[in-house]
């Protein structure tokens, strides 16, 4: 099927009511489950020589249209699929409500917190809960936000030891303080204004640790694996990368 015949496809998707048997045959009838004999999505990234997770990858056909759509789209643009979006859609209603809330905080242009700023809360808070997914994936993505290929690294091993401006300090403190279920007082929102974080952006920052701490745990118990790809990702700028290193 051409790539017009299936945008084309999508949007009589769209207008037919969601989940109705109309829309599930037509979505399936454009999204094939086998290619010469294999799954589109495996268990397996390409190359890696364990599961990406402990729980089975639906086929292709099998999920709901706009999940596919997604899907599709973050390959597209990254090049790649990260395996966190085929580990969650064995649960569809629970993918859309955790990438909902994913992009409503990672991804909110209100506020004091830079896309920098809000992967490295990722990652602090990600290798406090011993998340490897989550601090090898938001480390690459830190990397690219900040053009920095060292600071996460650094965060890793100890963020008290990295190269972070008080600023950052401040930031990171108040992130793994809700990320250990500690009292929060009235101090620590001081010592957050105290370096340009208002009321909203100490929301920010919780509401980001609180999220990732779930994250955390649902990669932990599903044995989620990171892709392969994010090991390399910000560490070279892409002119070198595209030149080989040179």
């Amino acid at each position: 099927m051409s790539a017009y015949s299936l945008r084309a496809l999508v949007g009589v998707c769209r207008a037919i009511p969601a989940a109705s048997p109309l829309q599930n045959t037509l979505w399936r009838a454009a999204v094939p489950s086998v290619a010469n004999g294999c799954r589109i999505y495996c268990t397996k990234s390409e190359g890696a020589s364990k599961p990406i997770g402990r729980y089975p990858i639906p086929y292709k056909k099998d999920l709901p249209y706009d999940i596919v759509e997604l899907m599709e789209e973050v390959k597209a643009k990254g090049g790649f699929l990260p395996n966190v979006f085929q580990v969650i859609s064995h649960r569809p209603a629970e993918f859309r409500a955790f990438f909902s809330f994913y992009n409503a905080i990672m991804n909110r242009e209100q506020g004091n917190l830079s896309k920098a700023d809000r992967e490295l809360i990722v990652v602090a808070t990600s290798i406090h809960n011993k998340c490897p997914y989550c601090v090898i994936a938001h480390s690459a993505l830190h990397r690219i936000y900040s053009k920095n290929p060292n600071l996460a690294d650094q965060v890793i091993v100890n963020w008290q030891l990295a190269e972070l401006g008080e600023r950052e300090k401040a930031m990171l403190n108040f992130a793994l303080l809700i990320t250990r279920s500690e009292n929060v007082t009235e101090e620590h929102f001081k010592k957050l204004e105290e370096h340009g974080f208002d009321r909203e952006d100490a929301w920010d920052i919780a509401m980001i640790s609180a999220f990732f701490a779930m994250s955390n745990r649902i990669a932990h118990f599903t044995d989620m694996r990171p892709n392969i790809e994010f090991h390399s990702l910000g560490r070279v700028p892409r002119e070198k990368e595209k030149s080989g290193g040179s």
